[in-house]
């Protein structure tokens, strides 16, 4: 039997947050809504039954804290308020009006992903993360999705087509976000050799990866740093 997926509402006046979140969403097979203000937020979510809100306090219209009042009125759909106000006078009056839990600008896509995933375990416990055996084989590094199982990249929502050896060194960097990695290690690591080859090899193949993730996010490819003398080393982007 298909599991059942999750309907999530993502409320931004960014395009670029709900682009962000609406990638990591849909790579676990969610059913993604969107909504740049709050009369259109609050229209939406009367009218269809969402398994979770993702919304900014600040947008246009209604704020998000006037939609979640009146949507109390009427739902309970679970509320993650997205925000830029982290006051406790403003959290208290979030959690009055029925906000469910908060995640602070500029958030960290693991945190949020992890606040959703407690949130939706507790509310539909028998139809989305517990079915969806792959989550915890995902590398989730700033705007990219490693989906091992697969071996897919995904990078700003996009697939990118990587040979065997690039794909294993931008995992192994992943794996090892904000360590060194040396030439040799990486040489005996992904290639598999005891003894130390061709720095060369290694080279070459990080300058076609860093190539091929710069068409897609200049961000992500500058991500994986050059320690000169001794080998590179891979920073997630703040």
């Amino acid at each position: 039997m298909t599991p059942l997926t999750n309907k999530v509402l993502i409320v931004d006046d960014e395009e670029r947050t709900r682009k962000l979140i609406r990638m990591y969403l849909e790579s676990v097979h969610a059913i993604i809504d969107e909504a740049d203000n709050g009369e259109q937020a609050l229209m939406k979510a009367l009218d269809c039954d969402y398994d979770l809100i993702i919304m900014d306090w600040l947008i246009p219209g209604l704020s998000g804290l006037e939609v979640c009042h009146t949507l109390r009125s009427f739902k309970q759909t679970p509320i993650i308020m997205v925000t830029a106000k982290s006051d406790e006078t403003d959290r208290i009056l979030g959690f009055e009006a029925g906000v469910d839990d908060y995640i602070c600008k500029p958030f960290s896509p693991k945190e949020l992903i992890l606040r959703i995933k407690a949130i939706l375990k507790r509310t539909t416990p028998d139809i989305f993360w517990d079915k969806q055996p792959h989550f915890n084989d995902q590398l989730i590094i700033a705007n990219l999705i490693i989906e091992q199982h697969t071996r897919r990249v995904l990078v700003n929502g996009q697939e990118l087509s990587l040979t065997s050896k690039e794909y294993e060194l931008l995992r192994y960097f992943s794996i090892n976000v904000g360590k060194i990695c040396t030439r040799d290690r990486l040489f005996k690591e992904i290639w598999k050799y005891e003894e130390s080859g061709d720095h060369r090899t290694v080279d070459t193949h990080i300058m076609r990866l860093r190539e091929k993730l710069h068409l897609y996010s200049p961000a992500a490819a500058s991500m994986i740093r050059t320690i000169w003398g001794i080998g590179y080393r891979m920073e997630e982007a703040t």
